[in-house]
């Protein structure tokens, strides 16, 4: 989770909501991302999905059995989505969405018994680490 919170502030820097997100095989990273839907100009550049590409490329394959999603904000229903259709088994985050997160809140895309395909979910881990960042982003965009 130390890597995605990592992820989140390299967002943070950029003023994109400070979301981070690695994937992890075998104890070793095949996939980052982080927020760039400002820079980018594109409403799907969530850092899960952006991680799940770079996971991808990386492994060669849109299946991505036997891995696990660190992201530090509960996903949303469109990454959700993502997360599902690319087999991933175990999502870990940190924080809840509570307006839209899709892995319990809001929502339970990532445990449907509908899709083809179930997820671990795993939420609070450093949870209040990834809710100071997501603070400290709106504190700065309120003052602006």
């Amino acid at each position: 989770m130390g890597m995605a919170l990592e992820e989140g502030r390299k967002a943070f820097t950029q003023d994109e909501v400070p979301i981070g997100c690695v994937i992890v095989k075998d104890g070793e990273v095949v996939g980052r991302g982080y927020n760039l839907r400002e820079t980018d100009k594109n409403p799907v550049a969530h850092a899960e999905v952006l991680a799940i590409q770079d996971a991808a490329r990386n492994l060669n394959g849109w299946r991505l059995t036997g891995t696990t999603l660190y992201v530090t904000v509960e996903p949303c229903p469109m990454c959700a989505g993502a997360i599902v259709l690319a087999r991933i088994p175990r999502v870990v985050f940190s924080v809840m969405d509570l307006k839209g997160g899709a892995a319990g809140t809001c929502f339970n895309i990532l445990e449907s018994h509908w899709t083809n395909h179930r997820v671990e979910v795993v939420s609070g881990i450093r949870e209040e680490e990834a809710r100071e960042l997501m603070q400290a982003f709106f504190r700065r965009l309120r003052k602006k």
